[in-house]
């Protein structure tokens, strides 16, 4: 599936003042990255405050997203949480046949042990007609899938096709790419890291920058796939305080402050996450016009 390499966006989801959903910005945001280069989207990730949404929410948001893409691009769908139970009943009674694949993050707050983890993969995979990409944040989640752990998911279950990998541990995503499977993913979860990781043997990033700025992403990451290092670092290096200003606040704040100076959306977001402060979009503003990048 080589659909699933490149750059691919953790989609936000933006709200109206009110806290409604604002579905123009929403469809403004998919052809805008749709027209900058972006490889696939990723719709109701952790970037789209998807624990904020209710069910009807949710329904709405993909229905908005499959009507602008119309099938241009492909599509991974988030179906993760904490109860494997509850996660194997969703893939059983969601409409699954635009999507691409399934992202689903391990479980949080519960704690697994890595046995735990493993199994309640490998439950979603047996009950899963569409390829599932794991997704390892630390930092959220509280606990790491180790590189044997993914590994020996891998190898057992065929439809458990990469694993988008938040950790900080560079080691862990090479200990992953060294051992895998030849057709295994290992796609970065953390905008830094992705040329690294691509350099290293990596398929591309689940991006949160991307989103802003698909063509400068999606070039740096088309030049680490080709292995042309010293150019796709001069792109690297160009974002570099970008990545670490949209995260500052944390995520999407930050993100959305940088689409919402860019004006695809505004930068409200729901509680308890709060929007950018406007010393953190003063910085961001100031950023842009360093790069000569055009608001």
């Amino acid at each position: 599936m080589k659909s699933l390499q490149g750059l691919g966006v953790a989609l936000i989801t933006p709200f109206c003042k009110d806290g409604t959903i604002d579905f123009p910005s929403l469809e403004k945001l998919v052809n805008y990255n749709i027209e900058g280069g972006t490889d696939y989207l990723v719709i109701l990730g952790t970037t789209a405050e998807n624990a904020t949404l209710n069910s009807e929410e949710k329904k709405q948001v993909i229905d908005c997203i499959l009507k602008s893409n119309n099938k241009r691009l492909p599509l991974v769908l988030g179906i993760g949480g904490n109860n494997t139970a509850d996660i194997v009943h969703q893939l059983q009674t969601t409409n699954l046949e635009d999507f691409s694949a399934i992202l689903s993050v391990s479980p949080y707050y519960n704690k697994p042990s890595q046995e735990g983890i493993y199994q309640h993969y490998k439950k979603i995979a047996e009950n899963s007609d569409k390829p599932i990409i794991i997704y390892n944040v630390p930092g959220r989640t509280g606990s790491n899938i180790e590189a044997a752990t993914t590994l020996r998911l891998s190898n057992d279950c065929k439809n458990i096709i990469g694993i988008k990998e938040a950790s900080p541990n560079f080691l862990q995503s090479t200990n992953i790419i060294k051992d895998k499977p030849s057709e295994f993913r290992v796609i970065s979860g953390d905008d830094e890291l992705a040329l690294p990781i691509v350099l290293a043997g990596g398929y591309g990033v689940i991006s949160v920058l991307g989103q802003a700025l698909p063509h400068e992403v999606s070039q740096m990451i088309k030049l680490g796939l080709d292995k042309k290092v010293e150019e796709a670092y001069t792109i690297h290096y160009k974002l570099k305080t970008l990545f670490e200003l949209i995260f500052a606040e944390g995520n999407p704040s930050g993100i959305k402050a940088l689409l919402s100076v860019k004006g695809i959306c505004k930068p409200y977001t729901r509680l308890p996450l709060t929007p950018a402060s406007t010393n953190l979009i003063s910085k961001i503003e100031k950023e842009l016009e360093t790069l000569s990048i055009v608001v």
